[in-house]
């Protein structure tokens, strides 16, 4: 602290400066006037003083640490008696104590602690590095010792080869002498030491042998008990060990291999296998490091994500080439080209029958001809006579054996050529004499023609009075179905489904066209087929109708038809017949499957139940996904509560009309409905029935799909009941106006008006002590109501609005009180209610908009 005069110091400490002048002279500083200088000696020296003087020590601090405050107070609580008298008091006595601590003492507190804690840290640190130098230091030593015998054995080996050589030089040259002749009889003298033995003993190591061989240790010759231990010995030719590094020693490489441990020199990089969603926990698990590192590295690139969180395949890849390994996508439907590859085409290739399929205009007598082929009655059994499902039959007739497909129209044969599935050869084309060409007839022409299939004209009813062949020969050339006989390619057949007339000629024109066509397939590749239906049987639980497309199906195999998989317990023929095995082209009944497949879905046999249950369960979880990703359609019944919660203000519809006036008309009309809070929006437009393909439209925009005299497909109404489109037919256009109008109303946001019941006139003021102010009033107009809001009106100017607090009339609480009456009204939170005051009493009413 920098020094200060006597007059600042008391300022700083808030005393008068003769009385710190004082208390300088007692303490002994011959200091007088208040501009003296005083120095920091002279402040501890004073400090010293007047702590003596008040009985306090020169060392410890006589401030207390803490301060414990006790407070008491008596209060008196009195009990009322039945008639309101007071019939008992008692003394109630409140007791509270405090302790205040210093802030210093806490904190030096804390101080000694973080302290103490911070050397006993080192403290621990530092044994730990003793420990850690020792177990070095004893493992460089046992290194070392290790080395230092090895070294040992090495150069007893070099000795002992060193002497051999010396041997055998030594007999060598004995052999020679013998051979010379001897010119006089040699002396034996003593034997002398070779100096070469004498060197090599000489350098033998302490407590070698005479021929320097070094004597083991016990330890050793238990070690060697079953085996000579394995010489270690350098590649170079020197023979000598390599200089040892410094440091701590590592393992070395010799003869030609490694031992011991040595440390991984540079990270280990994996590839991983990436799919389109992974969580974060599956991402670390694949990497081989904790899920933290992963989070954290997403954290640096901005993702904030979870342990349990779900990324996709574009994130996790780059998360996987940050972190330094290789990235393998695997792609969506790997695990179905698996199963492709694995199936495979096994066996020769051998003629099959050909699947044909009876489709024309309602009424034309498709089932009756084919009813009339398989010697069945089939249309009685119908619904008023008409097909109300797809039916396979598979029927041997005299010329051969052919599947028929009877269709209720062209809705199946269009789903499954929109699903690629290749499951009809050639189109029967039913056209009745009497009736020619009709719009269904049209449409199955141009769905034959959109999928290459041939056709055969078969023209029904022939025998009737009114039949006209000749124009249905006309009516079909300029839909562009030219006779053969007129120089075309297409057959025509006159047949009569009541009579059996030309029926034998249409097969044969059916076989010829099959044999044209050289449809052939694998009867030993494993089977596959596609699903004409499916239905749930009471007794036997999922029926799956397949039509076996290549290979055999056989009961006991693995059959996976789309989200589907079983074991085949059963095969029926279309009478019910039970069966072993089914070839190509043959229509069978499946029972075993998890479910009932859609219609058109790919059935094929998988060797292993394994991985038919994972591709199962990976197109079961990939529908879900898909389902769940979209948005939800929109309805018109929930359009309102959307907007109140503030997610839409604009009303999307896709229109399809039966011509293009209607269909110009009504989107010219539905535009002009839109106003500034809510928009109408034609997300398409045009003309014929509703297909898939604005059901799937609709979907993906959340609008509403309208009808105007057009009906929805099969296919479109699937997609409408999964995805709970909203679809409404009309017939007027009058009634798409007002029901459009209608809804557009409920988007736009409510309104509220108020409407005044009743009006009080203050009178009187009286004070109450439970209810404050009370106003005596008389009712002027309308009625008061207690749970209505009020506003209080002085000279017709609002200075209140709140509630009633309450309502009476007399002394009795009124819910209501009628004009011409008086009442006491108490105004809740409000005590300033004067004479000639007005009370107005109103409520709010909900008030409905429309577009006009």
């Amino acid at each position: 602290m920098s020094e200060v005069t006597v007059k600042q110091l008391a300022d700083v400490v808030g005393i008068p400066v003769d009385r710190l002048l004082l208390q300088l002279g007692e303490a002994g500083l011959a200091i007088r006037s208040p501009d003296e200088i005083i120095s920091d000696t002279d402040k501890v020296q004073l400090l010293k003083h007047l702590r003596g003087s008040h009985g306090g020590s020169e060392v410890a601090n006589p401030e207390p640490k803490k301060i414990t405050l006790k407070r008491r107070t008596i209060s008196e609580l009195r009990q009322t008696g039945a008639q309101g008298k007071t019939a008992k008091t008692v003394n109630v006595e409140v007791r509270k104590r405090r302790t205040y601590v210093k802030r210093s003492s806490v904190m030096e507190d804390e101080a000694a602690r973080l302290e103490s804690e911070l050397a006993e840290r080192e403290r621990i640190e530092t044994l730990e590095r003793m420990s850690r130098e020792e177990a070095e230091r004893r493992e460089r030593e046992t290194e070392e010792k290790k080395n230092a015998e090895i070294a040992a054995r090495e150069e007893a080996v070099r000795l002992e080869s060193q002497r051999l050589l010396v041997e055998a030089e030594t007999r060598h040259r004995a052999a020679e002498n013998a051979k010379r002749p001897q010119e006089a009889p040699s002396v034996k003298t003593p034997a002398k030491t070779n100096p070469v033995e004498a060197e090599v003993v000489a350098r033998a190591p302490a407590g070698a042998d005479k021929k320097g061989k070094r004597k083991l240790t016990p330890q050793e010759e238990k070690a060697t008990k079953y085996g000579r231990e394995e010489l270690h010995v350098s590649v170079d030719k020197s023979g000598r060990r390599k200089k040892k590094s410094k440091g701590r020693s590592m393992p070395t490489q010799q003869s030609g291999g490694r031992h011991g441990f040595e440390m991984p020199t540079a990270p280990v990089v994996r590839e991983v296998v990436v799919p389109e969603t992974i969580t974060v926990a599956e991402l670390a698990q694949k990497m081989s490091v904790k899920a933290a590192e992963v989070i954290k590295v997403m954290m640096g690139m901005g993702s904030m994500v979870t342990i349990n969180q779900v990324v996709d395949q574009e994130t996790a890849a780059v998360v996987v080439e940050e972190m330094g390994h290789k990235v393998k996508l695997l792609k969506e439907n790997a695990l179905e080209e698996a199963l492709q590859s694995e199936s495979g085409n096994k066996g020769d290739r051998v003629t099959r029958p050909p699947v044909v399929t009876i489709m024309g205009h309602v009424d034309h007598g498709k089932t009756s001809l084919l009813d009339y082929i398989r010697r069945a009655k089939v249309a009685a059994g119908e619904a008023g006579g008409i097909t109300q499902h797809i039916g396979a039959y598979h029927v041997e007739t005299e010329k051969g054996v052919i599947t028929f497909l009877d269709t209720p129209g062209h809705e199946a044969f269009t789903a499954m050529r929109a699903r690629g599935a290749k499951a009809t050869d050639i189109v029967v084309l039913v056209v009745a004499a009497e009736d020619g060409v009709m719009p269904q007839t049209k449409e199955a022409i141009q769905h034959a023609r959109a999928g290459g299939v041939p056709i055969v004209v078969a023209v029904n009813k022939i025998d009737k009075p009114e039949a006209q062949p000749d124009r249905v020969k006309q009516e079909l050339v300029q839909q562009g179905v030219i006779p053969d006989d007129w120089g075309g390619d297409t057959m025509f057949v006159h047949v009569s489904a009541k009579t059996g007339q030309g029926i034998d000629k249409l097969l044969d024109s059916v076989l010829l066209q099959a044999e044209l066509m050289e449809l052939n397939a694998q009867p030993d590749a494993p089977g596959t087929g596609v699903v004409i239906e499916s239905r749930l049987d009471k007794g036997r639980g999922p029926v799956a109708t397949v039509l076996i497309q290549n290979g055999t199906l056989r009961r006991g195999d693995i059959l996976l038809a789309g989200q589907e998989y079983g074991r085949v317990r059963a095969l029926l023929d279309e009478t019910g017949k039970s069966l072993e095995s089914a070839g190509p082209s043959m229509p069978v009944e499946v029972l075993g499957l998890s479910g009932t497949p859609n219609a058109g879905d790919e059935a094929v046999v998988v060797a292993d139940e394994r991985k038919a249950r994972e591709v199962a369960m990976f197109r079961q979880g990939r529908f879900r996904d898909v389902k769940l990703a979209r948005q939800k359609a929109a309805k018109l019944d929930n359009v309102f509560a959307r907007v109140e919660d503030g997610k839409s203000n604009v009303l999307n519809l896709i229109v399809k009309a039966d011509v293009q006036g209607s269909a110009e008309a009504l989107t010219d009309s539905l535009s002009k409905l839109s106003t500034p809070e809510v928009r109408v929006n034609i997300v398409a437009s045009g003309v014929g029935g509703i297909t898939e393909t604005d059901a799937n439209l609709a979907v993906a925009s959340a609008a509403v799909l309208i009808g105007f005299n057009v009906r929805a497909d099969s296919a479109a109404k699937r997609v409408i009941e999964d995805q709970g489109v909203d679809l409404h037919y009309y017939s007027v256009i009058y009634d798409v106006i007002e029901e459009i109008k209608q809804a557009m109303s409920g988007m736009l946001a409510p309104e509220y008006r108020e409407q005044i019941m009743g009006l009080a006139q203050v009178r009187d003021v009286f004070r109450s002590p439970k209810f404050g102010a009370v106003a005596g009033c008389m009712i002027m107009e309308g009625a008061v109501k207690r749970n209505n809001p009020i506003r209080v009106l002085r000279n017709n100017v609002v200075i209140f609005e709140g509630e009633l607090e309450s309502l009476r009339r007399f002394k009795d609480d009124v819910s209501e009180v009628r004009a011409g009456m008086e009442c006491g009204i108490g105004v809740k939170n409000y005590n300033d209610v004067q004479v000639g005051d007005q009370i107005e009493v109103y409520e709010r009413v909900l008030v409905k908009r429309t577009i006009a």
